[in-house]
């Protein structure tokens, strides 16, 4: 799909698991479960052993899944994941060189910031969708709404302490999609093996996010 089609997708679902498991098994399980929940995107970090090799396996599979990389720290790593096949970038920080390398390979690039004027410079040097990291420790769904006061144009995405109870706000507050890990993605659940937590999170999530868009534009069909 393209940059735009992957854009229209994670803003339809507004929920963007990220994936940080203990080996490249754990990921492809977490990936099924979440799935089966109705969230077809994962955010494969790189602190996932052997995790482009992951991507390359999600991506190869066929599944209609969207398969990003995450924690991407600089541009030669995020050359190699798209190499690998991911269909979208994102970073915790902003690095101007990350941006120039997905945009010039037309993929999809989501560059952490925090800062309004960092959110600025991320978004002018071409990040498609800015992740506000760490979002909880600034003041969650309130400093959304202040930062989309004077940005109303640039989608954000808030990423760090998401969970089921601060998720609604945080939707109508105007994010255009949520960066959720392990409230959604279980240590727990991966370890044990029992994948069931994970599928109902993610159905959870789902609800919750439909349910904030309802509240926030009620006469949308």
């Amino acid at each position: 799909m393209s940059k735009q089609e992957n854009f229209k997708r994670i803003a339809e679902v507004g929920i963007i698991p990220v994936v940080r498991a203990a080996s490249s098994k754990q990921a492809l399980q977490a990936t099924e479960a979440l799935s089966a929940g109705g969230i077809p995107i994962v955010e494969i970090t790189m602190t996932v052993p052997d995790a482009i090799d992951v991507i390359a396996k999600l991506t190869r599979a066929g599944n209609a899944i969207l398969v990003g990389a995450g924690t991407i720290l600089d541009a030669a790593t995020a050359e190699r994941c798209i190499d690998a096949g991911a269909q979208f970038v994102v970073s915790p920080g902003f690095d101007p060189d990350t941006v120039k390398a997905a945009n010039r390979r037309g993929v999809l690039i989501m560059a952490g910031a925090l800062t309004p004027s960092e959110v600025i410079a991320a978004w002018n040097a071409g990040s498609d969708l800015v992740k506000i990291f760490p979002c909880d420790s600034v003041g969650g769904a309130k400093y959304i709404k202040s930062l989309k006061g004077p940005l109303p144009q640039i989608p954000m995405v808030p990423t760090g302490g998401v969970n089921l109870n601060t998720v609604g706000d945080l939707i109508r507050a105007g994010s255009e999609a949520v960066g959720v890990g392990g409230e959604l993605v279980s240590k727990n659940a991966l370890n044990s093996g029992d994948l069931a937590p994970i599928t109902e999170a993610a159905t959870k999530f789902v609800a919750a996010v439909r349910g904030a868009r309802q509240d926030a534009n009620p006469t949308a069909s």
